[in-house]
């Protein structure tokens, strides 16, 4: 069975920084991070490669938040730098088959998301 377990969570100021981490058990594959703002649709914010080859932004966070992973721990991290308060958001991973890029019915196992608040 697989798990996926978000954590970093929490409050950061306005144009500070905050990792978040995601733990997938089980298996190795794409990944994405996504968030959904209150009234809001869930959207994609980064995803990154089995490999960790290649990575995919959405332009709101492109320059700002860097994704990686470390398959040696089943790990993957999202850095938010230069946060925005357009940021607060509940964040979540998920694991896919078959993309690291935005299309979320290719995403599989979810988290159960993460809350982050920005504070102006």
């Amino acid at each position: 069975q697989v798990h996926v377990v978000e954590s970093g969570g929490g409050l950061v100021q306005a144009g500070g920084s905050l990792r978040l981490s995601c733990v997938a058990s089980g298996r190795t594959y794409h990944m994405g991070w996504f968030r959904q703002a209150p009234g809001k649709e869930r959207e994609f914010v980064a995803g990154i490669s089995a490999s960790a080859g290649q990575t995919s932004y959405a332009d709101s966070v492109k320059g700002r938040f860097t994704i990686s992973r470390d398959n040696a721990k089943n790990s993957v991290l999202l850095q938010m730098d230069s946060a925005q308060p357009d940021d607060a958001a509940v964040y979540s991973c998920a694991d896919s088959k078959v993309t690291w890029k935005s299309y979320q019915h290719h995403y599989g196992y979810w988290g159960q998301g993460i809350q982050v608040t920005v504070s102006s």
